[in-house]
């Protein structure tokens, strides 16, 4: 999901794309996710644009990307990105990721690896300065919301989530649902929450692997230090 603006850091990025920004090896945020991707054995990936599109489209265009277009991403909110997607959520399990997420290789792994079905990921070690917060007991999302407060923060979401083969026709059903009840403004998320009374919505914990999303200045700062930390101590190590 690449179609939106970033308002929130716009003014210091000159307006570009917060997706294409460079990650301080070479690599914009968009690749650097589409190369963990294929690193990670995933053959075919979707990306849905809106804001920018070109700019991204470019950076991509010989990665094997497929591309879908929200024209209404300036008045929409991800629930539309999805609809506009709806034909690449058929036949195969699916991880759905949030362009502005930077995350380290493991939390893939971890994604990849997990039998939960559905199933959101969150950092439990960020609860005072979540964003997006969820509360669950053994696993099971009971809350969710940036209001959450207090004992009801479990952990944040990180902004990526796996939904596998034998419910995408119950989730491609109640996304259509939405989508037609005018409902635009929701996240695509809300189309799992909406299920949270007939299946279980799993939640899985990343158990401290680093991931950030890129909503502020701060946000990007905080992933670039830790690149320079992490790249810093692999030269040390070849070094010895």
């Amino acid at each position: 999901m690449a179609a939106g603006k970033g308002t929130r850091i716009s003014r210091h990025i000159g307006g570009r794309p917060k997706c294409t920004l460079n990650m301080g090896d070479g690599l914009t945020l968009i690749e650097d996710t589409v190369a963990k991707l294929r690193d990670g054995g995933i053959s075919e990936i979707a990306l849905v644009l809106g804001y920018q599109a070109d700019v991204i489209e470019d950076l991509l265009a010989d990665k094997g990307v497929t591309f879908f277009h929200n024209p209404f991403f300036d008045v929409t909110n991800s629930i539309a990105s999805a609809w506009f997607a709806v034909d690449f959520i058929s036949d195969d399990d699916i991880l759905i990721l949030n362009g502005d997420v930077f995350f380290e290789a493991s939390v893939l792994d971890l994604a990849l690896a997990t039998t939960l079905n559905p199933v959101l990921f969150s950092d439990e070690t960020r609860k005072e300065e979540a964003d997006y917060k969820l509360y669950y007991e053994d696993g099971r999302l009971l809350k969710y919301g940036k209001g959450l407060q207090g004992d009801d923060i479990t952990g944040e979401y990180i902004g990526i989530a796996r939904i596998n083969t034998d419910l995408l026709p119950l989730f491609r059903k109640r996304l259509e649902a939405l989508v037609s009840a005018q409902k635009h403004n929701c996240w695509w998320e809300d189309v799992l929450y909406s299920l949270s009374q007939e299946i279980r919505i799993n939640v899985k914990d990343i158990g401290g692997l680093f991931w950030g999303e890129v909503d502020y200045i701060e946000d990007y700062n905080r992933i670039i230090q830790y690149k320079s930390l992490t790249n810093n101590t692999r030269i040390s190590s070849m070094g010895r």
